[in-house]
């Protein structure tokens, strides 16, 4: 399996970066906004991307997860518990105190995953996405609400 590489985001995003980021956040605007001051790590197997995932400053003393992407193909083979650990040690060694994910209420298989890597559920903010053009349906539920978890990088230091 090929090793985590930093992508560089102000060079021209590869259209299958770009399906990847869009597998996690279907709003290329969205996207586009936090791309600007993002760090953005991925996966590659014969020079195209797998999997990826996105950091982006938070609050005072935090990073972000703001996109997180696994190739259909590859999933269940623990690559976005890799780039999460990736994402955890990248951002202790950086200096974070904190490092933050949000996902929707429906996002059961994702809210597992981030509590198994050790992060807790701060708050939900209510009704985010509520106003999407498209209503959002996971495993039969209706995602209206989004979930924030975190993990203290306190214990990572050494």
């Amino acid at each position: 399996m090929s090793s985590i590489v930093t992508v560089d985001i102000k060079q021209q995003i590869s259209e299958q970066l770009r399906n990847l980021l869009l597998e996690a956040d279907p709003d290329w605007k969205q996207v586009q906004s936090y791309l600007l001051d993002a760090q953005v790590y991925a996966i590659y197997i014969e020079g195209q991307p797998i999997a990826e995932i996105c950091l982006s400053p938070y609050l005072a003393h935090g990073i972000e997860i703001k996109n997180l992407s696994v190739q259909v193909d590859y999933q269940g083979q623990g690559l976005a518990k890799k780039l999460i650990q990736y994402a955890i040690e990248t951002a202790t060694q950086q200096g974070f105190a904190d490092i933050w994910v949000k996902t929707g209420n429906s996002s059961l298989d994702q809210l597992a995953l981030y509590q198994k890597m050790g992060f807790r559920i701060q708050h939900i903010e209510k009704d985010v996405f509520l106003d999407y053009s498209e209503p959002i349906y996971e495993n039969g539920i209706r995602c209206l609400d989004q979930v924030v978890l975190c993990q203290s990088l306190k214990a990572h230091k050494k």
